[in-house]
């Protein structure tokens, strides 16, 4: 399937989510002073709404993937919360290690943020969408986008990508990295105005505003010049680079074993 293509489909799932992961509405009160850890699995529905929550509070994570057939995070994960359910929060500064969508969500928005809530009436409507948002990531002869592991070489430190949930050009990124089991350093990048909707050439083309309305996009502001994503950074190699389509293939061609 091609990426194009692949954009459209993530284009269908953020509608069905009503883009939610969009935007850095409540960003945190505080930063935590060492980043969150999530056990976590791309393609799970469950693990969306935690990601959805991150970008919403404005929340960088350290992803450690544990797609199906795993082995690099899967037995770490057990060791610490006792099974290999996902997603799983760690949180080094509190002291909590928490199952459960719903019960990740509501620590993060009273630990950390506000207006941000895992229980409540909507919770069925919001699994079922996201539920829904998840189908459009199966692939013809691949099975589901982010769902399955594949051999691949680890690195030794954590990649760093610059993302936001709903973005249709992040998830491929995001898939991929979980496939290959590779650790990343979320960077979340929200957009903290209404500005800041459209995709950048548009955006910038119609607005000409200012491009660092959130934490994350005022780095990418100041260090490279624009606000795009998906951006990695990889800190073994010294690369760093924007486009999807250069992004896997770098992945594919470093790490794919």
């Amino acid at each position: 399937m091609s990426l194009k293509t692949e954009v459209y489909l993530n284009l269908l799932a953020g509608s069905l989510r009503g883009w939610r992961g969009t935007q850095a509405f409540a960003p945190a009160r505080l930063q935590p002073a060492q980043p969150l850890k999530l056990y976590d699995i791309e393609a799970s529905p469950y693990c969306r709404l935690v990601r959805e929550a991150l970008t919403e509070l404005d929340l960088d994570a350290l992803i450690l993937p544990c797609p199906l057939g795993g082995t690099r995070f899967r037995p770490e994960a057990e060791r610490l919360g006792g099974k290999q359910q996902f997603p799983l929060l760690v949180d080094d500064n509190t002291g909590v290690c928490l199952y459960e969508s719903a019960d990740i969500v509501d620590y993060l928005g009273k630990t950390y943020g506000r207006r941000v809530r895992g229980h409540g009436v909507l919770r069925p409507l919001s699994v079922l969408s996201s539920y829904l948002a998840s189908a459009t990531q199966w692939r013809p002869k691949a099975g589901v986008s982010g769902l399955k592991a594949s051999p691949s070489k680890a690195p030794p430190q954590p990649l760093e990508l610059f993302s936001f949930e709903a973005s249709p050009f992040s998830k491929p990124v995001r898939a991929r990295l979980c496939e290959l089991e590779l650790p990343y350093l979320l960077r979340n990048t929200g957009k903290g105005a209404w500005k800041d909707m459209g995709p950048p050439s548009f955006r910038d083309r119609l607005f000409k505003g200012e491009m660092g309305t959130s934490r994350n996009r005022r780095w990418l502001a100041e260090h490279t010049g624009k606000v795009q994503v998906p951006y990695l950074i990889d800190p073994n190699t010294g690369t760093a680079m924007y486009e999807s389509r250069h992004i896997l293939r770098y992945l594919n061609q470093n790490y794919a074993a």
